[in-house]
This record gives C-alpha cells, sequence and structure tokens, in this order.
C-alpha cells in the first residue's frame, strides 16, 4: 500500500514476554527483526507471540522457509497444543524442496496476509527464516547466470527482502457521513465521498460540521478498512556477527530489531534478549499508558545495573547505594525470565514490574523470585481481582489502583514464605 493509505503505528502486538513488552514494544503494523545465532530462541519468540494472539483477534501466518520438515512438524504440533492452530496459517516450503519454492515461499505468506489487512483485519506474519531465502535466491540468481556481487549474492539481494517487508502496513480507517438512522449495513455516504487516509476522520468531522443538518448524520468507519500486517522476519547471524551481509541488509529494512544472544541464553537468561542492542523504533507509541508507567523506570534500572555490573567485577569495595542497586538488578532480570511458551497476560506483566521498579522484591531472595511471582500472580488474581481487571480495562494505574497495588503488595510478602 501507498503512503497516503497508511496510518502511524500506535496499537500495541502483544508478545507475552515481559523483556518485549516492556523495553522493545511492537505495534500492529511495524516490521520487526528478530536475530540471533543457532538455537538461541529465536523461533520460540515468533511461537510465544502467536500463541499469545489466542482471542485477540489477529490471524497468523507461520512461514517455515529451507527448514527441516521434522522442525516444522514439531512446530505445528506445538501450535495445536496451546490452541493457536485456529487462528494460525502454515506455509512450508522445507530444507528438500526446490530453492524457487523457497524463494517464492513468504511472498505467498505475505499475500495471504495482505488479504486479511485489506478485508480490515490485523494480521501477523513469521518469516522463518529470511537467511535461507536469500541462500535461496542466490542459488537461483547462480543458475541463471546473474553476476555474483558480495558474499556471491545477487546485486538486488536487498530489493529482494525490501519489497517483501514494506508490505507491512497498519492501514488508514475510511469514513463515509451517513444518515444517524441508517442501517448499519449503509455504506454510501450521503456526499458520495469517502474519507481515506491519514487524515480520515478529521476531514470526515469537518465534513460533517460544514452540512446544512450535521445532527441528523453520523461519521461511519467503514468496516473493510483500517487493517494490519505485521511481520516479524528471522534472521540467523555466524557467531554474533551482525554485520554480515544479509543481517545489515535487513537491520536497515526493519524498524527495529530483537537481538538474542548466545551468551545469556547459556547463562539460563531466557529469553536471551540484549536489550541494550535490540531496539523499536516504534516504541511508547506502540504500548498501553499502564505499561508505558513501569517500563520507563524498569529501562533506567537495567541499563543501570548492566553499568555497575561490569564495574563490580573488578572492585568489591562498594558503597551501600551502589550494592543496592546491584542488588534489584539482580532481581530485576530474575523477573524478566520466563518459560517457554507461558505468554504472560499484561496486567501480570505490568503488576509484577512494578513491584521489581518500586522495591517491593528487593527482600526476597534471588533464587527465589520465580517462585514468588507465580504465587503473587495467583494471589493478586484471587485476593484483588479488581486490580488486574482495572489495569486490563482502563490500561493506566491511576493513583488508586496503585495505592492498591503497593497494599496489596506488602500484605502478600509479609504472608508470603
Amino acid at each position: 500500500p501507498g503512503e497516503i493509505l497508511r496510518r502511524d503505528v500506535d496499537t500495541p502486538l502483544l508478545h507475552g514476554l515481559k523483556p518485549i513488552d516492556a523495553m522493545i514494544p511492537i505495534g500492529r503494523g511495524q516490521r520487526e527483526l528478530i536475530i540471533g545465532d543457532r538455537q538461541t530462541g529465536k523461533t520460540a519468540v515468533a511461537m510465544d507471540t502467536i500463541i499469545n494472539q489466542k482471542g485477540k483477534d489477529c490471524i497468523c501466518i507461520y512461514v517455515a522457509i529451507g527448514q527441516k520438515k521434522s522442525s516444522v512438524s514439531r512446530a505445528v504440533a506445538l501450535l495445536a497444543e496451546y490452541g493457536a492452530m485456529e487462528h494460525t496459517i502454515v506455509v512450508v516450503a522445507s530444507a528438500d524442496d526446490s530453492a524457487g519454492l523457497q524463494y517464492l515461499a513468504p511472498y505467498s505468506g505475505c499475500a495471504m496476509g495482505e488479504e486479511f489487512m485489506e478485508a480490515g483485519k490485523d494480521a501477523l506474519v513469521v518469516y522463518d527464516d529470511l537467511s535461507k531465502h536469500a541462500y535461496a535466491y542466490r542459488q537461483v540468481s547462480l543458475l541463471l547466470r546473474r553476476p555474483p556481487g558480495r558474499e556471491a549474492y545477487p546485486g538486488d539481494v536487498f530489493y529482494l527482502h525490501s519489497r517483501l517487508l514494506e508490505r507491512s502496513a497498519q492501514l488508514a480507517d475510511s469514513y463515509v457521513i451517513v444518515p444517524q438512522a441508517s442501517a448499519s449495513n449503509v455504506l454510501q455516504g450521503v456526499d458520495g465521498k469517502v474519507y481515506a487516509g491519514p487524515l480520515s476522520k478529521h476531514e470526515g468531522d469537518e465534513a460533517l460540521k460544514a452540512m446544512t443538518n450535521p445532527a441528523q448524520l453520523s461519521l461511519r468507519k467503514l468496516p473493510d478498512s483500517g487493517g494490519s500486517l505485521t511481520a516479524l522476519p528471522i534472521i540467523e547471524t555466524l557467531l554474533g556477527d551482525v554485520s554480515a551481509y544479509i543481517p545489515t541488509n535487513v537491520i536497515s529494512i526493519t524498524d527495529g530489531q530483537i537481538y538474542l544472544e548466545g551468551d545469556l541464553f547459556y547463562a539460563g537468561i531466557r529469553p536471551a534478549v540484549n536489550v541494550g542492542i535490540s531496539v523499536s523504533r516504534v516504541g511508547g507509541d506502540a504500548q498501553t499508558k499502564a505499561m508505558r508507567q513501569v517500563a520507563g523506570r524498569l529501562r533506567l534500572e537495567m541499563a543501570a545495573y548492566r553499568d555497575l555490573a561490569a564495574f563490580a567485577q573488578f572492585g568489591s569495595d562498594l558503597d551501600k547505594a551502589t550494592q543496592m542497586q546491584l542488588e534489584r538488578g539482580k532481581r530485576l532480570q530474575e523477573i524478566l525470565k520466563q518459560d517457554q511458551f507461558r505468554p504472560m497476560a499484561l496486567s501480570a506483566q505490568v503488576m509484577v514490574i512494578f513491584a521489581g521498579v518500586n522495591g517491593l522484591v528487593d527482600k526476597i531472595p534471588v533464587e527465589r523470585i520465580k517462585e514468588w511471582q507465580e504465587a503473587y500472580i495467583k494471589y493478586m488474581a484471587a485476593s484483588f481481582p479488581q486490580i488486574p481487571s482495572s489495569i486490563a480495562n482502563e490500561k493506566q494505574i491511576t493513583d488508586a489502583v496503585r495505592a492498591e497495588i503497593l497494599a496489596a503488595t506488602e500484605t502478600f510478602n509479609a504472608s508470603w514464605n
């Protein structure tokens, strides 16, 4: 779609993973790269995202390119186990398929996503992975005797991925002016106009005010407008080299990247997201106010912890304030860990992060944070159901809710052993 048909990305697409939803938020219509070495959990992050879309009116398309059929069947079985196949399409061009089929697979998946987007629905497409897509295109190009360039890729390998990923968008809503008493299926405007584009609502409102009988008319959104297609391309790096040809190409095309690091993965920090290098260029625009209220503090605390942890290796004489900051950082790092295929609701994420950044877990032993977190979420849902309900519905932490969370958490900490 052209620029005039799009609007800014402002609706969150929740992964259900605390480090991503809090610090690298993704919006509907965004293109966010998942990048990392082999076996660092790239597909697991994408799978968690697909599982988390259950009941959220978002159709998911998983495109497997150049993978073993056994890996694909495991992924499909996993999606079926968690009830995600009801809203998911799987497109497969496996390792034993021809290079031509592997080249076409992502475009097929994207075309399916566009069909839903143009019908006014939200769709998510995962390309797993575009490194193998580039290999297939290189193979086809060399067989066609096209002149090889850097790393033997053809000259238009950037265009290969840019034309695919630029098809993801958040489309603007379209409006018509209709009589107030008209049936919901009346989609023809009284002035014969359709107000489309990023300023459609404003233009429609202005036109309505200029009418001779504005009280008898209303502005109606067309049901097949305002759809979105979100893309999560995956790229595999070799020994963490993000400056290779294909990774730099896709980083420059996308609206940010989630960088998964092998060292973090093997240290038991999973999902192994390096929040220092990872970025979302949409940022807070695609976050609910509640998450924004707690995530700002979390980002600062984690950045300070990373800096201090590096210095703490060299010196043992640390002042009390530094020691407290290190201890809190350790607990926040534990809070951000999450089991595979267990996406967390927004309200639960907000409550847990709120407790962490406000020092309510400072006295909990680091090794028991996971146990504390599970018990805390159950306790809040059972004893104070109005708190998660308010966060989920109001999408913000009001002063009253803030006071309730503080009191409830202190009560829980006093009784929890």
